[in-house]
């Protein structure tokens, strides 16, 4: 079955269960199912080139433990491992940073994820699907890119989505311009599902990358924050699926609540479409100075990135219009 034939079954599947209730959680149930099973491809992968590989979870949460057998688990069975065990486990799993990076990825994507389905022989369903899709195949890899952007543009078009989901036309044009090299240090700080991170990502490798080490550095120089769980969490897996390894540098928080004063970090490249026509929640502007305040979160960004920005480095913004020239902050 192709992967655009098991997206579509898989979601039909959710729509059958009570507790999935629209196209954001049908997405947000996809979504952490999906994590695991791309974590699980790497891990294997990562087993065959590691002397002294350990796993970063868990051996029973592994998926190829608890999901990969389609006559495996099922029903309330399944219901009780996922709720009881594979949940409270991931979110609560000690994994520190330096110690335990993949791990740590991990308890970052499950910090605020939820199991919508209440039917059991559903879920199992659904994961019958997801084990037709070989994700250690580079072709299968490639195609779930596209599809993946599809289910995004779908979810946009039904008003839930627009916020995290910047047209790939918009980040092909931004990062030609900003032409990113192998070693400057790249961030989006409100990077969505991560399609600005990953096309910086690819535009890197397909120009500046010529070796096993150059490939090495350029896993390390992407950063990103997300301050929403489901797209950090589509960040996480697409940085995954993009070959980056440990992706630990796409941080869940808001990069808004820290002081201006106290970012050291000077960046190469900031790439980025930022949430506009909000506010932010009380406090927040108060990191910022006392005659720069304002909640509205577009104007706050920007005089983030003017604030981060190395003195010779590049950015790329996407704005409303009147943010540069409107009256007041």
């Amino acid at each position: 079955m192709s992967i655009s034939s098991a997206i579509k079954s898989i979601q039909d599947i959710m729509r059958k269960d009570a507790g999935v209730d629209g196209d954001a959680q049908r997405l947000g149930q996809m979504s952490w199912l999906l994590f695991l099973k791309v974590f699980d491809a790497q891990e294997e992968e990562l087993e065959l080139e590691l002397d002294d590989y350990r796993e970063p979870i868990p051996e029973q949460f592994l998926w190829r433990n608890w999901a990969a057998d389609n006559e495996g688990m099922t029903g309330d069975e399944l219901l009780e491992f996922v709720n009881d065990k594979l949940f409270p486990e991931l979110k609560n799993l000690t994994a520190p940073i330096d110690k335990n990076p993949r791990g740590y990825v991990v308890t970052q994507a499950f910090s605020d994820a939820f199991n919508y389905m209440k039917n059991g022989t559903l879920l199992r369903q659904v994961i019958n699907k997801l084990n037709e899709i070989d994700f250690t195949d580079s072709k299968e890899r490639h195609l779930f890119g596209d599809l993946y952007e599809q289910i995004l543009k779908d979810l946009q078009s039904a008003g839930n989505a627009g916020e995290f989901y910047t047209p790939r036309a918009i980040t092909k044009f931004i990062v030609a311009v900003t032409d990113p090299k192998l070693g400057e240090s790249i961030m989006d700080p409100a990077c969505g599902t991560g399609g600005f991170l990953a096309c910086a990502f690819d535009h890197v490798k397909a120009n500046y990358v010529k070796s096993g080490d150059d490939h090495q550095i350029l896993q390390k120089q992407i950063h990103g924050v997300e301050k929403k769980q489901l797209p950090h969490l589509l960040c996480t897996t697409n940085m995954m699926l993009h070959g980056i390894e440990v992706p630990v540098q796409v941080k869940h928080g808001n990069t808004l609540n820290k002081p201006l004063s106290s970012w050291d970090d000077q960046v190469d490249v900031i790439i980025t479409n930022p949430p506009f026509g909000g506010t932010e929640e009380d406090g927040i502007e108060k990191n910022f100075p006392s005659d720069m305040q304002t909640r509205e979160t577009a104007d706050l960004f920007l005089q983030l990135i003017i604030e981060v920005l190395n003195t010779k480095g590049r950015a790329a913004v996407v704005l409303p219009d009147g943010t540069l020239f409107g009256e007041g902050v």
